[in-house]
């Protein structure tokens, strides 16, 4: 089974196809070679260090508002 977690773009480094990503108060740096046109408050579905595809903001939240409610958002990153 996998597990992705929604993150919302905060910076993005386009020479280095990275980007750092927001999830509650971690930050964490991904690639985003796999996504086209990522942008600064876009929310990406991540996995392992990498981002999958755009989400929008508001299925973003339902599922970080899922993982709260299965106690699971402390253990995700």
């Amino acid at each position: 089974m996998c597990l992705a977690i929604p993150g919302k773009v905060v910076a993005i480094d386009e020479a280095a196809d990275m980007a750092t990503v927001s999830v509650g108060n971690v930050k964490k740096d991904v690639s985003i070679a796999l996504v086209e046109d990522v942008g600064l408050g876009d929310y990406l579905l991540i996995h392992v260090g990498y981002a999958l595809n755009k989400i929008s903001e508001e299925e973003a939240a339902i599922t970080l508002r899922m993982f709260e409610e299965a106690g699971l958002s402390e253990s995700v990153l």
